[in-house]
C-alpha cells in the first residue's frame, strides 16, 4: 500500500479482524501496545470494538507526559518560577499537575512559561533574550531526544550561554522490561512503537522474543496498521513462534537513524536511575545531559528541589499505565478526573489511555452501570 487512505479501508479492515477471530479461537490473549499514539487510533476508530473476545488489548507506559513523576513536575515549577527565566514546554506539559500547581497555573501567577514547537524554538527565544535564561524541558522517549541533541549541539556552536536545558527524555526499553518482570501482568505480545523505532530500530526487541518468548510487532497508527499487527501476533502465538517483525517497514529499518542516534551520544548518557510513575525507579531508563554539556544543564547551572512526591491517593494514573487496569476502573475517571480537571497525567496528555477513552466515549459500554442506563459518555 502507497497511500495513506488506504491504511484506513474498511474493505481490508474487515478480512483482518476475521483472520484474528480464526486464529485466536479458544484463546484469552493478552497484548500490550506499548505507545500511546497507538492506544488513540484503537479507541478513535473503535478498533477494540470490533476484536474477538479473545483479544484483549492492554495499555502500556508509552506516553512520555505521563510517565513524568510529580515530583519532577514540582523541579520544573521551581525552575519556571525562578528570576529572569523564560521557562519553555510544549504545551502538553502546561496542564500537568503536580503538588504546587501547573506550569499553567505558574503562568497566570506571574511566572514567564511559554509553550514552545521544538527546542529550536526555545533556543531563538535565548538569542532574543540575551539578558535573560531561557530553559527548556525536554520531554519524550528516543522519539523527540534527537531534536534536544541536536538543540545542544547548535548552542554549543552558537555559543549561546543563556539557554539550558531541563532534561527528562526517557528510554522504553527499560521500561518494557519492568513491565515484564512485573508478577501482576501477563502479557501474550507486544504492539511496538513506531515512532520510537523509527530512531532506534528493531534490534533493541530482540531480548523480548529471545528472553521471554513474547512475540513483539512494530506497529504504525493507522487502523489497518495495527490490525495488521495484531493479526501478525496472534499468527506467531499460533505458530508456537517468539520473533521481532516490523509491520512498519515505510517508516522503521533494522538498524534505526544513525545520524539521531549518533546526536543523542554525542550529548547525553544514561542516568542511574529514574523514577516514573506507577513503574517506580527504574535504572539506566532515562538520560542526562554529559558532563561536557554542564553549560546547559539546568540541574547544574540552578537550584532544583529533587524533592519526590506521591501521586494523590484517588489518582490510579499509575496502575493505568502499567496495565493493570484501564481507565475506566479508576475511582475518580470520568467524574473528578476529567480534560478539564485532570487529577493525573493520563488524563493531560493527548497520548494519555484516560484522555482516549474520555475524549471518544469508548469507555461506556465498560463503566459498571451503563446497562442500566446510566449516564456515563461525557
Amino acid at each position: 500500500m502507497k497511500y495513506l487512505d488506504e491504511y484506513r479501508d474498511g474493505a481490508l479492515v474487515a478480512p483482518l479482524v476475521e483472520k484474528i477471530a480464526r486464529l485466536s479461537a479458544g484463546r484469552a490473549l493478552k497484548v500490550m501496545e506499548v505507545c500511546g499514539g497507538h492506544t488513540h487510533t484503537i479507541y478513535k476508530h473503535g478498533i477494540e470494538e470490533i476484536l474477538p473476545d479473545t483479544v484483549d488489548l492492554v495499555h502500556g507506559p508509552g506516553c512520555p507526559v505521563c510517565v513524568i513523576p510529580m515530583g519532577r513536575i514540582d523541579d520544573a515549577l521551581a525552575l519556571a518560577r525562578t528570576p529572569g527565566v523564560i521557562f519553555t514546554t510544549y504545551g502538553d506539559m502546561m496542564r500537568v499537575p503536580g503538588s504546587k500547581g501547573s506550569l499553567l497555573e505558574a503562568k497566570a501567577e506571574g511566572a514567564d512559561v511559554r509553550f514552545v514547537y521544538s527546542p529550536l524554538d526555545a533556543l531563538k527565544l535565548a538569542r532574543a533574550n540575551p539578558d535573560r535564561r531561557v530553559i527548556f524541558f525536554a520531554i519524550g522517549f528516543e522519539t523527540t531526544a534527537p531534536s534536544t541533541a541536536l538543540t545542544l549541539l547548535r548552542a554549543q556552536a552558537e555559543g549561546v550561554p543563556n539557554f539550558s536545558i531541563f532534561c527528562n527524555h526517557v528510554t522504553i526499553i527499560p521500561a518494557v522490561k519492568a513491565i515484564l518482570d512485573s508478577p501482576d501482568l501477563r502479557l501474550d505480545g507486544f504492539i511496538g512503537p513506531g515512532h520510537v523505532s523509527a530512531i532506534i530500530g528493531t534490534r533493541p526487541y530482540r531480548f523480548i522474543a529471545q528472553d521471554y518468548r513474547k512475540p513483539v510487532v512494530i506497529a504504525g497508527f493507522e487502523p489497518v496498521d495495527i490490525l495488521q499487527a495484531i493479526e501478525m501476533i496472534v499468527r506467531q502465538i499460533v505458530e508456537s513462534r517468539a520473533e521481532v517483525e516490523n509491520q512498519y517497514t515505510r517508516v522503521v529499518i533494522e538498524g534505526g537513524n544513525g545520524k539521531a542516534l549518533e546526536a543523542m551520544m554525542r550529548t547525553m548518557e544514561l542516568r542511574p536511575y529514574f523514577e516514573w510513575r506507577g513503574l517506580g525507579f527504574i535504572t539506566h531508563s532515562a538520560l542526562k545531559l554529559r558532563p561536557e554539556f554542564a553549560a546547559f544543564d539546568a540541574e547544574a547551572l540552578f537550584d532544583v528541589p529533587g524533592v519526590r512526591i506521591a501521586d494523590p491517593k484517588a489518582c490510579q494514573c499509575g496502575e493505568v499505565l502499567k496495565g493493570t487496569i484501564k481507565p475506566w476502573q479508576c475511582k475518580v475517571f470520568g467524574t473528578a478526573c476529567t480534560p478539564e480537571t485532570p487529577i493525573g497525567t493520563c488524563m493531560v496528555s493527548s497520548e494519555g489511555a484516560c484522555a482516549a477513552y474520555y475524549n471518544y466515549g469508548r469507555y461506556a459500554m465498560s463503566r459498571p452501570g451503563a446497562a442500566a442506563g446510566e449516564e456515563t459518555a461525557p
